[in-house]
């Protein structure tokens, strides 16, 4: 039986349903009818000003991103997502907190979809810390379809994990 890592939370029935579509060789075509393009943000600088843009027009008041790039040393195994950090260090007798989001650069090849719900995941951090009702109430708020996405984004995680696929 394939250990799915990636959806390991998700329930038995769904967890056998991906594997029927590994086991028929249908689980590329089922992305690639979903989510057949690829989105343009391909720097960090453009990196930086798309997750700004969605900062902006969700969460005004939320402290401002000092950096965000797209970093190659991310460990899916922990981080399927991305990273969020606030890094803190005493400049002239002030505490300085400086906000840093990293996406795991293979996400620069992914869906529009899949990029967007990976910067809103992260942005939701900037306002709850925890995986909390509100952290995902927050998502969804900002990305309505965030929870359908997530779970696509473990199968397309799953499906690049496949012998042939990377």
């Amino acid at each position: 039986m394939t250990v799915l890592r990636y959806l390991q939370a998700y329930p038995p029935h769904l967890q056998e349903q991906v594997r029927q579509m590994i086991d028929s060789d249908r689980l590329g075509q089922y992305l690639e009818r979903r989510y057949p393009g690829r989105h343009d943000v391909q720097s960090d600088k453009a990196l930086y000003s798309y997750a700004q843009d969605l900062r902006q027009q969700y969460l005004r008041s939320a402290p401002n991103l000092d950096k965000v790039l797209f970093d190659n040393r991310l460990d899916l195994t922990h981080r399927a997502l991305g990273l969020n950090t606030a890094v803190s260090r005493v400049q002239g007798g002030k505490l300085k907190a400086k906000k840093e989001i990293r996406i795991a650069s293979l996400f620069k090849e992914a869906a529009p979809e899949f990029l967007r719900m990976i910067v809103v995941h992260e942005l939701a951090h900037l306002r709850e810390r925890d995986h909390n009702k509100a952290f995902y109430q927050l998502c969804q708020h900002m990305e309505p379809a965030y929870h359908q996405l997530e779970f696509d984004l473990r199968v397309y995680l799953t499906y690049r994990e496949l012998p042939g696929n990377l």
